[in-house]
Parts: C-alpha cells; structure tokens; sequence
C-alpha cells in the first residue's frame, strides 16, 4: 500500500511538471506575440493554467509564475486589464458561473493580487494595501468555501469541475495572508461602505451573513474579531426583543399579535435604533410596518421609522400615502425601502406640490410588459415588479447620494439620477412615468425632441442587472439619450458637455463652463488660469462665502493608486465648506458604488471623519482641485469681498495635477 502510494505522488509530481514545462512555453509565445495574436495566445496559456489550478499542489507553481504571465499580456484586452477597476463583489459570481476559461482567468486575478499584497511581485498599478483589502472582501464573500459550509440545492447544481479548485484556491489565499485579521479587516469594511449608505446593500448583507457563520463555526481565532460585528448581525437578524433568536416572520408576527401595547412601542424604538446605525435594514422590520398597519398599530409607525418632528409632520400630512406606499412596497424582500421612506419624510420633500400627486400617479401606474421584464430579470420575481420599482424609488428620494451605476459604462446616467433626486425630485417621477406608461423617454435637445425608443444604445450596451430599480429602467434610455447629444455636438469647437449638461441635467447647471484641456489635442489649456477660476467660483474664501446652491456636475481626470491618469469621470460638485480642523474641503457625489479612492500621490478620498453627509466623498480643496479638469459656474458677479488666490497656492496645485494625470500634457 506504501509503496502503491509513493508511485502515484511521483505519478502526480512528474505529471505537474509535464504541465508547467508546457505553461512555460505557451507563456514564452504569449510574451512574443502580437498585439493582434494576444487573444489566441493568452487562451493557449489559460487552458494549461486551468488545469495545473486543478491539481493539488498547482497554486505555488501558478503563484510563481503569475507576474511572468502578467507581464506577457495574460489579462490584456480583458475586463481584468486594469486592476484598480475590479470589483470584489463580482468574484464569487464569477468563480460559480462562468465558463472554465474566465474561472481560470479570475483566479490568475486573484493570484495577482496575492503577489502584489505579499511584496512578491510589483505591480505599478496595484499597492500591496489595496491588494490586501481587495482580496480581504473576496475572502470575505466567500467565506462559505473556507468554513466547507453545505452548500444549497441550488448551489449544488451549479458546482462545476473547477470547484474544488476554486476552494482550494480561497484556502490558499486565506493560509497566504493568515487568518488573524481577515474578519476584522472586513468588519471595518462593511462599516466604512455603510458610512456611505448605498442604494444597493445585497453584497453588505452577504458579508454579514459570512461573518456571522464565520463567528458561529468557532473557526477564527481572533480574540477580537467580533469586536463591532455583533451590531450589524443583530440589525439583519435580531433587531429587536421579539425577533432577537431569529425565529423567523410567521411566528415573529405571531408574537406581535400577543405582546402588550409597551412591548409593541419597545419593539418600533429598536428596530428603528437598529436601522439608523447601520443603514441595514432587517426583513423583521419590514413585516413590523405591515404588521402595524393590518392591525390597527398605525401610531407605531413613525416610532419604527424614527422620525424627528419634520418627518413625523410629513408624515401625518401625507398619512394615506404614506399607508399606501408602505403596502406597495415595503415587504420582507424589500426591506431597505423602510429606511428610504424614513430619509424620504425627513427630507420634508411631500410639501412640495408636484411630489404628493406624482407618487400617487405611480401607485396606481400598471407596469408596461417591458418593465415588468426588465425589473424581473434584475430584482427577482418572487415580488410582484411593481413592488420592487415603488421601494427603489423610495430610496433613491431617500438616499439620492446612493445610487451608483454598478458595473456599467454609465457615469452620466448616474449622476443624473442622483441630481434629480436630490434637485428636481418632481422631474424625475415624470421620468419613471413616461417610461412605466410607454418604454421611453421624450427628452429635449437645444429645443429639438429626443425620442429614446428610436434611438440606438449608447454606452450600455446591455441590459443593467446589477443596480437599483430605478436605473433598471431608466439608465439605458438616459444613455441612449445622452449618446445622441454627443452625437448632434460633433464638429463644434469645444468640449460637449458645455451645451450637453445643461440640457441633460436641468435650467439650474451653470452656463459658464470651464475646461483645463484642449478639446482637440488633450493638451493642457491656461490651466492656472482655469484653477483660479474654480477658486473664484466654489472657495469660500475666494468667492465671497457664497455656497453652491445647485449641485454642479463636474469632471474628474481619475488616477490610480500611483497617481497615472486612467480616464474622464462624471461627478457632482456638491458643497465647499470647513471641516472640524478648519480646513477647506470639497464635497462631492461620485456614482461609483464606492467613494472611497486613492488617487495616487497621497490623495485619498474620505466617505467619513471629515464632515461628510452620507453618501458624499471629500478632499482637500487643493486635492481636488488637483484632479478637476471641467465645471460649470453660475455666471452671477461675484461679491466686491472676493479675495485673490495667492500666486504660490496656483503653482503648487498646477505642480500636483502636472505630475499625476497631467503628466505628459504640455501647456
């Protein structure tokens, strides 16, 4: 039997070599191909990769090899080319659903960041701390295949050949990077993302689930790794007394139906405590509003919703709508609705005219076919599509700094989205009405109609499955929109976001435009003189303490970690005031589902700690300045108190966009 044994591991050994040595030459003629022959090469070295991941004692050869591979172009050309823009949350979908070839490839990806992490291999575009906290979420979200945790039917199903491959491989990261520290680094990253409150928490509330089994199983050995946890398990799963064991929503209403009246008013306080902490709303809470109001316990609605006297007013002005958007949306599978209305009511926004009808309009709307298609194969059709659309229009009136445009091309449309939740909220329920009632959007451009059912796609070139209802339905319409202003401005002079913003966003967008490159050539344009300008327009300081008073698209030149230029980005300016140091700083929404960036050269963007509401992100005013390179102004004249910005603060701001995305732009 012994000897049985070593003759298969030499077996196994000697046929691991045969697999590596090929692995070497197919990498050899990756390397040495053209930029042409990239693709057919780097499919040659992915069928050897995958099956030496395979093997059992293949993750260390692959780990020394993966720079080699990374340098001849393996991920080039690839949604995997630039590291910075992958996502975490898109790993274990990946890793389940895929074909053979892109697990292979995502696994190739996770072993360069392990490299990169560890020091064993450089990456320019990649730092050892971003690496670590990258691999830290994957870890995390896929905590199931580290604990062996049974998998469901459905799960079982969809197990494939390369499984256990692919929990061999999360083994091998965790043994890499040592257990000590994973759950606490994730801790603080479903804090840090919350401090955001974003629209879309599926992934959040995934990572609690792992940290909650993880904590169960008894496997991790830090003393502390719960330390901030029990608070975001309690707010899913047991915010309450009546619901603390988790026992489920029949027999939780069932002991609602049985509790005292102190007792019911007891439960409201913590399940709006809960959801006000964390941004995490329990499905416990949701059958609690629906529950108060089939039993005639209305009056614990704005307890359970945590009202202040604006929205408790808002509330019993709007009382009947209010109940019925509650019964149109709120449900166990729709649950952050709850914290949506709450912020909605607070925002007192009921009292404007238009609002109140609107939202009626849209409670007694029937969906088009196209919708009801369109929200089922994003949302589920477990609830009714209806359903899903009135909770996500709650929470982006809730939250309009939440929305992001997922793992889309469509940066516009988000921030669009957001400007009008946030600006013009009546105008976009008109938006949801033309599309609920006739597949498209009739927009205008410089007076002429947009018609966006005739249209051809823009950026989004097919169906969004991963973001809120809201932007399901709107977002590729936007975009087809947006794509024909662009389309009307070829041939003008300048930039066309000085005639397309205006016209997208609304009347209120500033008429004066400014832009620190040459639309023609990308070279910079009288950029000190474009840095003045912003001063004058946003530094409080500078403009006469004026505030911005309508939120302000603005462009972003984004650099990665190491300050390169990676591309345009559409934000919104939002406010410039003080922080608690005294310090002037930017606030901004960007519809990235993650604010918080670092851009290279020490420029860190804050989600929180530095005066931020939720959902903004911030920098120093030099910061960002230093990576703005296009606003708007209102054009109105300035205060006789303006104050000129000393020479020494423009150079050194013009020094710092110089030397990151500027880089190589002469002017």
């Amino acid at each position: 039997m012994v000897e049985a044994e070593k003759t298969t591991s030499k077996s196994a050994t000697a046929n691991l070599q045969a697999l590596l040595d090929r692995l070497d030459r197919q990498i050899i003629h990756l390397d040495g191909a053209s930029r042409i022959g990239k693709s057919d090469h780097a499919l040659r070295v992915l069928e050897v990769a995958r099956r030496v991941l395979e093997h059992e004692e293949g993750l260390p050869a692959l780990r020394q090899r993966i720079g080699v591979m990374d340098q001849a172009g393996l991920f080039s050309g690839s949604d995997w080319a630039c590291p910075t823009n992958l996502q975490p949350s898109l790993v274990k979908q990946t890793l389940t659903h895929a074909a053979p070839a892109t697990i292979t490839l995502e696994a190739m990806s996770l072993l360069r960041f392990l490299v990169a992490a560890t020091g064993d291999h450089a990456n320019p575009g990649l730092l050892a701390e971003q690496a670590k906290q990258f691999l830290t979420q994957v870890l995390a979200l896929n905590l199931d295949r580290l604990l062996g945790q049974a998998a469901d039917e459905a799960q079982r199903n969809a197990q494939g050949p390369l499984t256990p491959a692919v929990d061999r491989l999360m083994r091998y990261l965790m043994q890499e990077l040592g257990p000590d520290g994973i759950l606490d680094h994730l801790i603080d990253e479903v804090w840090r993302i919350m401090a955001q409150r974003p629209l879309q928490v599926d992934h959040v509330k995934g990572m609690v689930v792992q940290i909650a089994q993880a904590l169960q199983s008894g496997s991790t050995n830090a003393a502390d790794a719960h330390l901030g946890a029990d608070r975001l398990i309690s707010a899913l799963f047991g915010p309450a007394t009546l619901c603390r064991d988790d026992p489920g929503i029949a027999v939780y209403i069932n002991r609602l139906s049985r509790a005292d009246e102190r007792a019911i008013q007891d439960e409201a306080y913590a399940l709006a405590r809960a959801m006000h902490d964390t941004g995490l709303v329990s499905d416990y809470h949701a059958a609690f509003l629906r529950w108060t109001l089939d039993a005639d316990h209305a009056r614990m609605l704005p307890h359970a919703l945590g009202l202040s006297t604006t929205g408790l007013d808002a509330l019993r002005c709007y009382e009947s709508l209010v109940y019925g958007m509650v019964d149109a949306a709120i449900q166990p599978g729709t649950a952050q609705a709850v914290y949506g209305l709450a912020l909605m009511l607070e925002r007192g926004i009921l009292y404007s005219p238009p609002i109140a009808p609107s939202l009626w309009r849209l409670l007694e709307t029937p969906l088009s076919e196209d919708c009801t298609s369109a929200l089922g194969a994003s949302c589920g059709t477990l609830l009714p599509a209806k359903t899903h659309l009135v909770a996500g229009v709650l929470m982006l009136l809730g939250q309009p700094l939440g929305v992001g445009q997922g793992n889309n091309p469509t940066c516009q449309s988000a921030r669009a989205l957001s400007m009008w939740a946030l600006n013009d909220p009546d105008y976009l329920l008109w938006l949801i009405a033309q599309i609920t009632r006739g597949d498209r959007l009739v927009l205008h451009f410089e007076g002429e109609p947009l018609d966006t059912a005739t249209l051809p796609p823009g950026l989004a070139t097919s169906a969004l499955l991963d973001a809120d209802p809201v932007s399901v339905l709107l977002v590729p319409h936007l975009d087809r929109a947006y794509a024909e202003m662009g389309r009307r401005c070829i041939g003008r002079s300048e930039d066309p976001h000085r005639w397309i913003n205006p016209e997208l966003h609304g009347w209120w967008v500033g008429r004066a435009f400014h832009i620190a490159v040459d639309v023609a050539t990308g070279a910079l344009k009288e950029y000190e003189d474009f840095l003045r300008a912003f001063h004058a327009s946003y530094h409080p300081l500078h403009n006469g303490n004026q505030p911005v008073i309508h939120p302000q698209p603005a462009g972003i030149a984004v650099t990665d970690a190491t300050g390169t230029f990676v591309g345009w980005h559409a934000i919104t300016l939002i406010r410039a005031g003080l922080d608690q140091d005294g310090h002037t700083r930017v606030y901004f929404f960007n519809p990235n589902n993650d604010s918080g960036q670092d851009w290279g050269h020490g420029v860190i963007v804050s989600t929180s700690g530095a005066g931020e509401r939720f959902g903004e992100g911030s920098l120093l005013f030099e910061e960002f300045a230093a990576r703005l390179y296009l606003f708007h102004d209102d054009v109105l004249p300035s205060p006789a108190t303006v104050v000129q910005v000393p020479d020494e603060q423009i150079a050194r701001i013009a020094a710092m966009g110089r030397k990151s995305w500027a880089a190589g732009r002469a002017g």
